[in-house]
């Protein structure tokens, strides 16, 4: 009697199919699984809307960024200068920033720091018209802060004379250091401020500032 032949039911080929495509490609079944449950998500919690990025100039003006614009490109510049040899004072020093300092002009928007790489003298930012404030100053200072030319042991450190121990206090009071904003090429000071250069002791002494400026040049 003749065999009949073995037939595959379309379900059985079915199967066969899908186990030898997860077989070689786990992925696309992974992709095929997940795909009602990361719709619903989507569908959830929509994704945030892209922002918009902004640019910023002086003086406080923002716009959109488009695609051809361009963040401003900061620049430094750092260079060592010396101050007019005084001996004790106060002394309006503005105008020898400036000339000593070209560079200023190269810049749109800024910052200037002036430090004073001495512990016996300072910088400050003070009246720039009336030099009777300047002596003023110095008069202050030596009242707040008085020497001990009697020798009467008001400090300790006293080798270097007696105007030595008062210039590092008052150093310290004043600062070493000042910051003034650049505008358009010109340093940002209001009507009646100048750069002090404060002295604090009587014989004279050359001193040195470390000028660093940053910003965005024109």
């Amino acid at each position: 009697m003749p065999q009949q032949p073995s037939s595959i039911s379309p379900l059985t080929t079915f199967l066969i199919v899908c186990i030898f495509v997860l077989a070689l490609f786990p992925s696309l079944f992974v992709s095929i699984a997940w795909a009602p449950y990361n719709s619903l998500v989507d569908y959830t919690f929509p994704a945030a809307a892209t922002r918009r990025s902004v640019l910023c100039t002086t003086p406080n003006i923002c716009t959109a960024a488009t695609a051809t614009a361009t963040a401003p490109t900061m620049s430094w510049f750092q260079k060592s200068l010396t101050l007019p040899t005084r001996s004790r004072g106060t002394y309006l020093v503005t105008d020898h920033i400036n000339k000593e300092l070209p560079e200023i002009k190269q810049y749109k928007t800024g910052l200037l720091n002036l430090f004073i790489q001495h512990t016996s003298c300072a910088l400050s930012l003070n009246e720039n018209w009336d030099q009777d404030v300047r002596a003023d100053m110095t008069d202050a200072l030596d009242r707040i802060v008085p020497e001990d030319k009697k020798g009467e042991g008001l400090y300790r450190h006293d080798a270097e004379g007696s105007d030595d121990m008062p210039a590092h206090v008052k150093s310290a009071l004043v600062g070493a250091s000042v910051t003034i904003p650049i505008t358009n090429g010109r340093l940002a000071t209001g009507t009646w401020q100048g750069v002090y250069f404060l002295e604090f002791r009587d014989v004279k002494h050359s001193r040195k500032v470390v000028a660093t400026i940053q910003g965005e040049k024109l």
